[in-house]
């Protein structure tokens, strides 16, 4: 049986988080060479590095040192995030300029380091990780939510513009995903068992995602499977888009 990404060099973002490192994971046993970035080192990958992306100079010294490594990305998955929360009049300007640097300038910087490759050889996908918040409204998430909603735009433009050269770009909207930084934003609540079920009560299927699962999803959109795919917003909700309780 053939792995699904044998042969290509896929660039993860976010590597050191549970949801970029579920998707390096998954990448690398469908074959995948991977290069995970972070701002803190990951634990996987068949090349780690440091990288802040909301900030061109790192971008850019990434994409040379992948390319000093003779790799040549033909799949870009942004999963990398400033994700904290404060109150929209609690909400500062460098705040906001910090969450739209990382979640859409960080996907621009990535575009524009590695789609002109992709472009030359008629082969790529990029896969921008956004949220369901991008088009939800939740209490205390408005720099963060309206930075994904950034990030959707964006994808759906660039979509358009590299569909000439045969490269895809789509995104994907999770809800809650069981990671260690959403298991912090249950400890910090008074009662962090009723917030963790009030969460799940959210989705119909009755349970949180996981980290495989938005990487099962990930792994399909960036195969060659999804070759007639781009453009297109996927949520992966466990229903929760459909009623929003």
């Amino acid at each position: 049986m053939s792995l699904r990404l044998e042969g290509h060099v896929a660039v993860i973002t976010g590597a050191a988080g549970g949801i970029g490192g579920a998707i390096v994971r998954r990448f690398m046993a469908e074959g995948c060479t991977t290069v995970a970035l972070d701002l803190a080192e990951a634990d996987e990958g068949d090349l780690v590095l440091r990288c802040d992306l909301g900030d061109d100079t790192s971008v850019e010294a990434a994409a040379g040192a992948i390319a000093a490594a003779g790799l040549t990305p033909s799949i870009v998955v942004h999963a990398a995030a400033f994700a904290e929360g404060k109150p929209t009049l609690e909400t500062s300007s460098d705040f906001l300029a910090r969450a739209m640097e990382v979640n859409v300038g960080g996907a621009l910087r990535l575009a524009r380091v590695f789609a002109p490759g992709m472009q030359a050889r008629r082969r790529g996908a990029f896969l921008f990780v956004s949220s369901i918040n991008s088009t939800f409204a939740t209490p205390g998430l408005a720099a963060y939510a309206a930075s994904k909603a950034g990030l959707d735009s964006l994808a759906r433009t660039l979509a358009l513009e590299l569909a000439e050269a045969n490269v895809r770009v789509n995104t994907i909207r999770p809800a809650s995903i069981d990671t260690p930084l959403l298991r912090g934003g249950f400890a910090a609540q008074p009662d962090p068992e009723a917030a963790r079920l009030a969460n799940i009560a959210r989705h119909p299927l009755g349970r949180l995602g996981t980290p495989e699962d938005v990487a099962s999803l990930a792994l399909f959109l960036c195969s060659d499977e999804a070759s007639w795919i781009t453009g297109v917003d996927y949520r992966i909700d466990g229903g929760a888009g459909i009623t929003r309780r």
